[in-house]
């Protein structure tokens, strides 16, 4: 579906309970046009700051579940107040961003909203915030026990090394060793390597 502003009375319909007037607060303060998108593979949200011609922008994929969208939104919402305040002076993921994003975060568990896992990742990561919307591992291996998990998908963590496995777009890996963080996967048609993280969502495949 194309982009297309939310409505400001449907918008609590993608929020935990109890975080839409807050939400709605900041949207009306900076004159936010917000967009509900279709899945994006490489982003979770996108803030584009105000120009002469536009208002602050930000969207965020419609099919999170609402406690990613919650945290991919207050992301974006850092993006802009860093924006507000430093203008283009301050770096994208940097230490601005960093302090004021973790300040929106405390207000809001402050309030008791998220489950106590992801509570308790939200608090680790308070101390060393992800570039990406929701892209530590461990908060987002939490945040995925709240999605609906499509049959027949695992985590790559979950499938033993050797498995044979198909991802969104159709091509199949063979998984491989760990490499710190990532695992080595190799593309059996092509032969070439890739890294993936052991939360990607995969489709195991018989050989």
């Amino acid at each position: 579906m194309p982009k297309k502003e939310v409505p400001v009375d449907h918008l609590q319909h993608y929020l935990p309970d109890g975080t839409g007037p807050v939400i709605l607060d900041y949207l009306h303060q900076y004159k936010v046009h917000l967009t509900i998108t279709r899945e994006r593979k490489s982003i979770l949200g996108d803030y584009r700051h105000r120009t002469n011609y536009h208002n602050h922008r930000i969207s965020v994929n419609g099919n999170l579940n609402k406690f990613s969208f919650l945290i991919t939104l207050l992301h974006e919402l850092a993006h802009l107040l860093t924006f507000e305040r430093y203008t283009n002076k301050a770096a994208p993921h940097g230490r601005e961003w960093k302090n004021i994003y973790g300040q929106l975060l405390k207000q809001f568990l402050e309030h008791k909203i998220f489950p106590v896992d992801i509570e308790n990742e939200l608090i680790r990561s308070l101390h060393r915030p992800a570039a990406g919307s929701c892209a530590e591992d461990g908060l987002l291996r939490v945040l995925k026990k709240y999605d609906s998990r499509k049959e027949g998908y695992h985590f790559l963590e979950e499938l033993s090394r050797g498995s044979v496995f198909r991802i969104s777009d159709g091509r199949v890996f063979e998984k491989g060793e760990k490499l710190r963080k990532r695992f080595k996967c190799v593309e059996v048609k092509t032969g070439k390597m890739y890294l993936f993280s052991p939360v990607y969502e995969v489709e195991e495949v018989s050989r």
